[in-house]
């Protein structure tokens, strides 16, 4: 009978000894793989989601991290995990081609997709569930150095952050408005931001660009290194430029945070998703200090993309109304 209805090994296990101690290792092997099975079964009726963030040490790993336990520990049904990617060009991209189903990016990188410009060969699909907390955008180098502008910058070692990043489209083009070609009057790298912290405590690099909220742990951490003294090279100036070419819908060099999702998710799970991350906002803002900027009224403005239906209906039951900005219309 054993071998009808378990593997053929455990039914040779009863035939050739029945000794207590046997029977109870495989009773022990037995219970186990009933659990392993019902565990599988468990995960197999879990809803897998996978959220795109970027390269460890930054501020969107960190938090889609909280934001990922948050949904698993609160959302029936649903598993999030995130994940380490170069950062917000390549988020769009996973969630565009459906590799992703959700991303943390910047406003600005997510009109280019809209549009298909810049990084973007062609337009790409993607929707808008909540604008998040604000990006700043870090120019680092070290004290005594004598690097006082971004002007200065010709000629040193620096790094324009990972390829496929959002931080890396702002500082190109904080790089351009100083009439600096990364190409030719830089010695570039592409390193993210431990990466970058790493290279400026050997000395490897002169400064390096970054954007994120505030917090990021690789600036903090070199920033707390003995003997080192950073410096965040003041950008103030060239401001109004950036946002006149580029449309930023801003006073200060500072990019809205969105998570997008595919048009395609299902529009419960959109919602579900919203409704859980804004009932336990406490906990985010717990696992992270950007957590306390996720407030209602300023998850419906100025998106540059349209929004998803199941945040319409998320926002819309909440009595607000979604603003998007006057470039999406």
């Amino acid at each position: 009978m054993a071998t009808n209805y378990f593997p053929h090994w455990i039914g040779i296990l009863f035939i050739r000894q029945k000794s207590f101690p046997l029977l109870k290792a495989v009773t022990v092997v037995l219970s186990f793989l009933i659990w392993a099975q019902s565990g599988i079964l468990w995960a197999q009726n879990k809803k897998i989601i996978s959220i795109a963030t970027a390269p460890m040490g930054g501020v969107w790993y960190s938090y889609g991290g909280v934001i990922a336990n948050v949904i698993s520990k609160h959302l029936p049904g649903v598993q999030a995990t995130a994940e380490a990617t170069n950062g917000a060009v390549d988020n769009i991209k996973l969630v565009g081609s459906g590799r992703a189903e959700l991303a943390l990016m910047m406003a600005d990188v997510g009109y280019d997709a809209l549009l298909g410009r810049g990084a973007f060969k062609a337009k790409v699909s993607i929707r808008n569930l909540a604008t998040l907390h604000t990006n700043y955008n870090y120019a680092v180098c070290l004290e005594g150095k004598g690097i006082q502008s971004v002007r200065d910058l010709k000629g040193k070692r620096v790094s324009t952050s990972t390829p496929g990043s959002g931080a890396e489209v702002v500082a190109l083009r904080v790089l351009e408005a100083y009439g600096i070609d990364p190409n030719k009057d830089i010695k570039r790298e592409r390193l993210s931001a431990a990466e970058s912290s790493g290279a400026m405590k050997d000395g490897k690099i002169d400064a390096f660009f970054w954007n994120g909220g505030i917090g990021a742990a690789a600036i903090a951490d070199l920033a707390a290194t003995p003997g080192i003294k950073i410096k965040l090279i003041d950008q103030g100036d060239i401001v109004e430029p950036i946002v006149k070419k580029y449309g930023y819908d801003s006073y200060t060099l500072g990019i809205c945070n969105l998570l997008i999702c595919n048009p395609s998710m299902d529009e419960n799970l959109a919602y579900g998703i919203l409704k859980t991350l804004f009932e336990h906002k406490e906990e985010l803002a717990l696992g992270h200090a950007v957590g306390k900027d996720l407030v209602l009224e300023n998850a419906v403005l100025n998106s540059p993309l349209p929004y998803h239906r199941g945040a319409i209906r998320y926002f819309t039951e909440k009595g607000l109304k979604i603003v998007e900005a006057s470039y999406t219309k």
